[in-house]
């Protein structure tokens, strides 16, 4: 059974959401919340497996509410709900710790099959998109990163201790999941055999200490390993 706290300062919207989610035999409610402070509150409370966060809530909104929950370090993992695709919400959620987002006008199996795959770990945002997120939104880092200005003076991110125990070949596939590529693609365009290409995936989220695969682009982008197009 999956649990999903619900933040979101509309009560009409935390209504259909409640609805939609209890109707499903693997989901159930077990909160919601109408700020980002309740929502960080009750998390530490009720340890939801998902945080269905929307970010425009007054007080604290979602995007600092996700860091807050995130820096905490509990299994919970948060999901970002946005008004507009790749809006600038959607990359500072994801820069604060979400392990993916989606829009509110989604269809509602997409919203059940996004909670879904972020309780197992994955991350909502497909490979496709990942690198056109980052592409549009890599000039909303704050000043002074890795991405502005690497302290160790690389353009390829080779020194930064962050990459530093990735072998070679996970530093080559961590660059072309920056750039899109799936696993089958990673697979085919190198030459593996997929399930190693998901083992190499693995190995780099695991050294990186990248919660899903979206964290870990995100860490390509801010040691310049990739560059936005």
């Amino acid at each position: 059974m999956t649990t999903v706290l619900i933040a979101d300062d509309q009560p009409l919207q935390r209504f259909g959401f409640r609805m939609l989610l209890e109707s499903q035999d693997d989901m159930t409610v077990v909160g919601e919340a109408a700020n980002g402070a309740e929502a960080v509150r009750m998390t530490v409370e009720l340890r939801p497996d998902v945080v269905l966060m929307d970010v425009r809530m007054p007080g604290l909104d979602g995007i600092e509410a996700t860091r807050r929950i995130i820096a905490a370090g509990h299994r919970t993992r948060v999901l970002i709900l946005t008004t507009f695709d790749l809006d600038e919400y959607a990359y500072a959620g994801l820069r604060a710790g979400a392990s993916g987002f989606l829009v509110k006008d989604a269809q509602p199996e997409e919203l059940l099959s996004g909670i879904r795959a972020v309780a197992t770990g994955d991350a909502v945002v497909a490979p496709s998109l990942t690198r056109r997120l980052l592409d549009a939104y890599v000039h909303h880092l704050p000043t002074g990163t890795a991405a502005d200005d690497p302290s160790d003076g690389s353009s390829d991110g080779s020194s930064d201790p962050r990459l530093a125990s990735l072998t070679d070949r996970e530093r080559e596939i961590l660059m072309v999941m920056g750039q899109g590529w799936t696993n089958t693609e990673i697979a085919q365009r190198l030459h593996l055999a997929e399930s190693t290409v998901k083992t190499h995936v693995g190995r780099i989220l695991a050294k990186t200490g990248s919660r899903d695969r979206v964290q870990a682009v995100i860490l390509a982008y801010d040691t310049k390993l990739v560059k936005p197009s």
